[in-house]
């Protein structure tokens, strides 16, 4: 009787656990992948919906069959042991089948891999470096002059991550410059370190690139909306690993070039009262 209860103690356990994390104990707990704002990422979630779909009904027949097999010819009902030890037809249909299943699944992976590793032309180009622990974004241009560049940290107060006061909305995930980008616009990003290996992932992009000191990966996105979209390092680069996120701001394309134009301004007016600080 006891070893009968013991099985049944175990899943009202899982329940209680689950009708927990429903009640809000795992509030914004998500178990599928995020589809994104890109066409990359859309590619990227299609893709993973499809394997998923696959290998369910692969589960589903697999184990189906299993059961079937286990409860129809079980020894309490006088099941004998079947006396033969080879099928050449069955073991070819075992092999072959699967491989057909393996191509249908290789093709598609394979096609999406090639867009996202396929860096093409673009007119915004934005290098990436990472440091320990924050992130500067620089915007290239054919002059030097031209070129917009700022550091991004974390901007959560210290307060909050030493638990003195209630955490805020964005907690661990808000910077003081976001990195600003236009929607609807190629963009490529040259991704780097400057000390040890970062990783650069926003999964609403479907980018997740390593930052490697020495080394320049490329990456790149069309946004399909404006909004705010966040990530963070992936890569555990330090004591401070996470404290590094992301914030990428997506706004329409004329209200780019107003803020760029901004930044240049800000940029010329610093590099001007450094001259001039030099010269006194």
């Amino acid at each position: 009787m006891l070893k009968r209860l013991r099985p049944l103690s175990l899943l009202a356990a899982v329940f209680s656990a689950l009708s927990l994390a429903s009640s809000g104990a795992l509030a914004g707990w998500e178990t599928n992948m995020t589809r994104g704002v890109t066409e990359i990422s859309h590619e990227i979630y299609n893709l993973h919906m499809m394997m998923l779909y696959i290998v369910t009904v692969i589960g589903v027949l697999v184990f189906g069959v299993m059961f079937w097999a286990m409860f129809k010819f079980r020894k309490s009902k006088g099941a004998k042991p079947a006396t033969w030890h080879e099928n050449t037809r069955l073991e070819v249909l075992w092999t072959v089948i699967p491989l057909f299943i393996l191509i249908g699944m290789a093709i598609p992976a394979t096609m999406t891999l090639a867009k996202i590793y396929d860096t093409p032309d673009a007119d915004v180009t934005v290098k990436i470096d990472g440091y320990q622990w924050r992130w500067q974004y620089t915007y290239l241009a054919d002059s030097p002059d031209d070129e917009v560049s700022f550091f991004s940290a974390l901007s959560t107060p210290r307060f909050e991550i030493r638990g003195e006061a209630e955490k805020s909305e964005w907690y661990l995930l808000d910077v003081d410059n976001p990195l600003v980008i236009p929607a609807n616009t190629p963009v490529k990003f040259l991704i780097t370190a400057n000390d040890v290996i970062h990783s650069w992932w926003v999964p609403d992009f479907g980018i997740k690139k390593d930052a490697v000191p020495g080394i320049i990966n490329e990456s790149h996105t069309t946004v399909l909306e404006t909004g705010t979209y966040r990530g963070m390092c992936a890569e555990l680069c330090g004591r401070d690993h996470a404290y590094m996120p992301i914030v990428v701001e997506v706004v329409e394309p004329d209200e780019f070039e107003q803020w760029l134009a901004e930044q240049r301004g800000d940029t010329a007016a610093a590099g001007s009262e450094t001259l001039n600080t030099a010269g006194q």
